[in-house]
């Protein structure tokens, strides 16, 4: 159901829901109005036209807030006087939303909440039940748990662990042993004995230089 209705010299088409902005009216954000100035009512299967007003119509709606219109300029000029006049203005205005359209009894809103309600399918409707029906189960299940809970045992006593044995130290050495130290073999070498004069040299060996004679050898 939608409607037709007449503010501050302008007609404007409203249903439940629709949010507009109309001259200012004496009232305060969050107030509820009532717009008597119905000019048309329709629905899908009636339509009823005001002369000029609709007999029986209201439109209910909700201020939301105060607030101000797009900037308009106003430029003024006279050619060849240098004159020029530039001007802004922005208009003070009041944000509606309609909350009902009644016709003879009949509510806009109701037939929407309704038409909502029926909108929903089949499977929603099963979901919300079961979803309700899971709460429950889970809320009684909780209930009977807190109910059957037995009695906590006390704890058994912890047995002391054995204590680690102490390693065995190593047998003390006899008096004898510790007093003789142990003397490392002694490696003989054999002095090779230096070759006679004149003798020949062993095989693999340099041949050893002859010594000039001295007087001393004379």
């Amino acid at each position: 159901m939608y409607a037709v209705i007449e503010t501050g010299g302008k007609q404007y088409r409203v249903e439940v829901g629709t949010e507009l902005a109309v001259e200012l009216l004496d009232a305060a954000p969050g107030d509820a109005i009532t717009l008597d100035r119905v000019l048309l009512v329709a629905d899908e299967t009636e339509t009823s036209i005001g002369r000029p007003l609709v007999d029986g119509a209201s439109v209910s709606a909700e201020v939301v807030r105060l607030d101000r219109a797009d900037k308009v300029i106003a430029f003024k000029y006279r050619p060849k006087a240098r004159r020029r006049v530039k001007k802004g203005h922005r208009q003070e205005q009041m944000i509606l939303r309609i909350t009902d359209v009644v016709l003879d009894g009949r509510s806009a809103a109701d037939a929407a909440r309704k038409a909502t309600a029926d909108a929903k399918t089949e499977r929603e409707r099963v979901e919300e039940a079961a979803a309700r029906q899971a709460a429950e189960d889970a809320a009684l299940a909780a209930k009977l748990a807190a109910r059957s809970k037995p009695v906590e045992e006390a704890p058994e006593a912890v047995a002391p662990k054995p204590r680690a044995r102490a390693k065995a130290a190593p047998p003390a050495e006899s008096a004898d042993t510790a007093k003789t130290p142990t003397k490392a073999p002694r490696k003989t070498t054999r002095a090779k004995a230096a070759p006679a004069e004149g003798a020949p040299a062993e095989s693999g060996d340099a041949p050893a230089p002859r010594r000039s004679r001295t007087k001393k050898d004379e």
